[in-house]
């Protein structure tokens, strides 16, 4: 009987040796694969966040009028806002850096633009139904946008219905103020 018990206890002292290792094992695994998801989520959500800091950046910028926003280009990482392009004089620059600052979500801005003065560009006067009608046939290439409606006054460009992101809303801010004779862009798009 007392070697029974003996070899019992044995028995199930070699089977905690042997199931402890590859318990920890498991939930050291567990824990990698845990940490590795909580990274990928991070990741994805500063993305998310960088492009909608873009996003909102370049709608405010073409909304403004004392900067061209399609002059503007903008590129955002972990929050810091590049600016870069020309613009047609020191204000313009000095606005758009300011009203980038203001967007939510933006850590710092660096403003890379060049200023460029307005006699040097070439300037198109257009009428407000030849703009409606560019930034119409403009809209109408992209598959998101071709229900955007579209209004112009005084060469100001009015963006109104709803669009699938605000990426999307952004391109069309985008695409309107690509064309000539737009004096600026208010974008009024909603979106999901």
């Amino acid at each position: 009987m007392y070697c029974s018990r003996i070899l019992g206890v044995c028995v199930f002292a070699s089977v905690a040796i042997l199931v402890a290792p590859a318990y920890v094992i498991a939930q050291s695994t567990a824990d990698k694969v845990e940490q590795k998801a909580k990274g990928a989520a991070e990741d994805a959500k500063t993305g998310i966040s960088d492009s909608w800091v873009t996003a909102k950046t370049k709608i405010a910028l073409y909304a403004d009028d004392r900067i061209k926003g399609g002059q503007v280009a903008v590129e955002t990482v972990k929050g810091a806002v590049s600016l870069r392009g020309k613009v047609d004089s020191d204000d313009a620059k000095a606005a758009a850096a300011s009203i980038a600052q203001a967007v939510d979500g933006v850590k710092s801005v660096r403003n890379d633009l060049q200023v460029v003065p307005a006699e040097d560009r070439k300037v198109i006067d257009a009428s407000d139904t030849y703009i409606t009608r560019q930034v119409e046939d403009r809209l109408a290439k992209d598959a998101q946008l071709k229900k955007v409606d579209v209004r112009t006054d005084g060469g100001a460009v009015i963006l109104t219905g709803a669009v699938t992101s605000i990426g999307a809303s952004a391109r069309a801010s985008e695409l309107a103020r690509g064309v000539p004779g737009v004096r600026m862009v208010k974008n009024e798009l909603t979106y999901k």
